[in-house]
């Protein structure tokens, strides 16, 4: 029995490096091919992205998994629909479909980070104020060019801010990886709703800030425990 009880851990433990390489040479070979202009690998890459950081959550966590990882999982899975739905689609209706999948993915993350609320920056007023700032702001540049989308960028906006002031509860990495997953998002807004923003390989600053804010997210939650 005991040595069943020594094994469990290690075999996690071996599992949850195997999860972890495949995440980062995927993270890798993808931010390559972005670099590349590799259309074609770049989009198959990113349809195994979040299956993977979900893999390194539920192998370095034990049976019964917490409220908080089930939750994180779940906005994982809803965020791997927001990368791979688009696919389906052309123009503005694959961009709509990323937007559905990853509005969902907020919503469960600020689901998920709710009941460690009280030791966020919701009790911090001038922090709480940059990040309400920072939605504002977003809104206020993407609304002109936003037409009949522009409730659908408020919402968006409310429920990314939202989730970005709730992981500072977790703990100070999914602190981190709430803002750069704003960040990420920030410029896919500022890029699709307006005409000044287009920044020299977009994709790859999109994609790196999108990969390194949900890890940091996981991270969080890994730590939490």
């Amino acid at each position: 029995m005991t040595d069943v009880v020594h094994t469990r851990p290690a075999l996690r433990g071996r599992s949850t490096r195997l999860a972890a390489a495949v995440f980062l040479l995927l993270t890798a070979v993808h931010l390559v091919a972005q670099l590349a202009g590799s259309g074609p690998l770049a989009d198959r890459t990113q349809w195994f992205l979040m299956p993977a950081l979900a893999a390194v959550l539920w192998c370095a966590t034990a049976a019964p998994r917490p409220r908080l990882v089930r939750l994180v999982l779940v906005a994982l899975a809803f965020s791997w629909v927001g990368d791979t739905l688009p696919d389906l689609f052309d123009g503005d209706a694959a961009f709509l479909a990323m937007v559905g999948g990853f509005l969902v993915a907020q919503v469960v993350y600020a689901v998920a980070f709710w009941p460690h609320r009280r030791d966020s920056v919701l009790r911090r007023p001038a922090v709480l104020a940059v990040y309400v700032l920072a939605a504002v702001v977003l809104v206020g540049l993407c609304l002109p060019g936003a037409g009949v989308l522009g409730v659908a960028v408020v919402v968006y906006a409310l429920c990314l801010g939202t989730m970005a002031v709730l992981s500072t509860g977790v703990h100070r990495l999914a602190a981190i990886g709430g803002a750069v997953f704003l960040a990420s998002d920030a410029m896919i807004a500022l890029g699709a709703f307006t005409d000044w923003f287009a920044p020299p390989l977009d994709g790859f600053w999109v994609m790196l800030t999108y990969l390194a804010g949900q890890t940091l997210l996981v991270a969080g939650v890994l730590a939490r425990r």
